[in-house]
């Protein structure tokens, strides 16, 4: 359990959140009815969110503070429509919270996103119920609770998502229009998508920002399985001291593919950007999936 956060591992929380709200964009898209069913919700949310992770890639924020301060400046500039104009304003109350924090424990995580949800609503001068203004602001409610059974970032992130999509499932009958159309509040799920986004970075064990439990899967699985099936071609029946050299070899073949190789790319692409070029675009994903 990651019961706190740094910068660095801040900056890449976001900036998978954004790579996240870009995947599932069209999905979100669909959704949008409410105000008006112009289905671009997702795309303003990826658009603003993408701004955010543009300027993190070119900057090494070494406190939460930086990292919170770049991501907010970066997401009121690159604002659209009003659903990332509502994302700018929760992050900007986020920022805000986070003004002087080098790290960031669950506590001081669940009340930046209560003062996130504060200028939301602040700024908005009719609030509709049944909007991500209300996913946000009950999910900020139960990461604030969260945070008193447990003072952990990450515990306090799943339990702002678990309540956020109990609640996402309930604006379908919390607001007139969406119940016409029998759908959720499409603004609701793309925050909930970027919160997930960031959790499962967060889940990310990484060294030194690689990825190494990761590729250590792949050795141990390849091996183990690869090894068993050369034993038996070659001898015809599991023999232990047999299995346990073609299982080391195949281990081996597959750590530098992917330790060797593997790490040193997914640095390169983190470095350049590519990375997030490639993998944030639906039309790339779906051709690669």
């Amino acid at each position: 359990m990651h019961d706190t956060i740094t910068g660095p591992v801040f900056q890449e929380m976001l900036i998978f959140g954004a790579a996240s709200i870009a995947k599932e964009k069209q999905s979100i898209n669909d959704l949008n009815v409410f105000p008006v069913p112009d289905g671009d919700t997702g795309t303003n949310m990826s658009l603003t969110m993408h701004a955010a992770a543009q300027e993190l890639q070119k900057r090494s924020p070494a406190t939460v503070d930086l990292a919170s301060s770049i991501t907010a400046s970066a997401l009121l500039r690159g604002a659209r429509g009003n659903s990332g104009v509502i994302l700018s304003l929760l992050f900007r109350g986020m920022s805000k919270s986070l003004k002087g924090c080098v790290t960031a424990d669950g506590c001081t995580f669940a009340a930046a996103m209560q003062e996130g949800v504060s200028a939301a609503y602040n700024a908005v001068m009719k609030p509709a119920e049944g909007t991500i203004l209300t996913v946000s602001r009950l999910a900020a409610d139960r990461a604030m609770a969260a945070s008193a059974e447990k003072n952990s970032v990450e515990y306090v992130i799943e339990q702002a998502i678990s309540q956020g999509e109990e609640t996402l499932r309930q604006t379908v009958d919390m607001n007139p229009v969406l119940k016409k159309a029998g759908v959720v509040d499409a603004g609701g799920k793309g925050f909930l998508v970027i919160l997930k986004g960031m959790l499962a970075a967060l889940r990310g064990v990484r060294i030194k920002g690689l990825p190494f439990l990761s590729a250590l899967m792949p050795v141990l699985v390849n091996g183990i399985v690869i090894g068993l099936e050369l034993t038996f071609v070659i001898s015809g029946s599991f023999n232990l001291p047999i299995f346990l050299i073609n299982a080391g070899q195949v281990a081996l073949g597959e750590a530098i593919a992917c330790f060797a190789l593997g790490l040193p790319m997914v640095r390169a692409l983190e470095k350049t950007g590519l990375g997030y070029k490639l993998f944030s675009d639906n039309t790339t994903l779906n051709k690669l999936a």
